[in-house]
């Protein structure tokens, strides 16, 4: 199935460097796999930006970026995830990275972002989050006490209920919100 049939427009625009093929996952409601290969930086991001933005606007809100042929992510592109992750939390979505390089992870850990994206080693565990968890919106009885690391020194930390707290050992501003997503400040 060609990307226009399942995101229309979805190849409007293309760029060379980076890659996209679409994948809808039948058994999940709202479920899209990206396979990415090539790179994300400064000059294409915005393109990487927009192409998934379409997805989102087309109701795909569980994205699973498949990142196996993804050799490269600069901070930039690092933050158009974030980005999704924005976009797709309210309307009850999530994102999963999968099969990341271990250059590329080792930036997502430099800049602390592991903690924030849920990161899966094959597409069967991807799909089983969605369709275990319903994409983000759990009970928050079975989120908390949560028990996680600090984004900036890596503490095991623990919060006992969503809001802001601070790092007992860096003293860093945190919040969690009621899906147990960590953010700084």
């Amino acid at each position: 199935m060609a990307n226009n049939d399942i995101v229309p427009g979805f190849d409007d625009e293309k760029d060379e460097s980076l890659k996209i093929k679409l994948q809808k996952v039948p058994e999940v409601d709202r479920c899209l796999v990206l396979y990415l290969t090539g790179y994300i930086d400064t000059y294409n991001s915005n393109y990487f930006q927009k192409r998934v933005a379409k997805a989102i606007e087309a109701g795909f809100i569980r994205l699973i970026f498949h990142c196996k042929g993804l050799n490269y992510v600069s901070s930039t592109g690092i933050g158009s995830f974030t980005a999704f992750l924005k976009s797709a939390k309210p309307k009850g979505g999530d994102l999963v990275l999968l099969e990341i390089q271990p250059k590329v992870y080792e930036v997502f850990q430099l800049l602390g972002f592991s903690q924030f994206f849920n990161i899966k080693d094959n597409l069967n565990d991807a799909v089983s989050f969605f369709r275990g968890s319903g994409g983000g919106a759990g009970d928050q009885a079975t989120l908390f006490p949560k028990v996680f690391s600090c984004p900036i020194c890596s503490k095991k930390l623990k919060a006992l209920k969503a809001g802001r707290f601070r790092c007992s050992e860096c003293k860093t501003i945190l919040a969690i919100d009621d899906s147990g997503q960590v953010f700084l400040g």
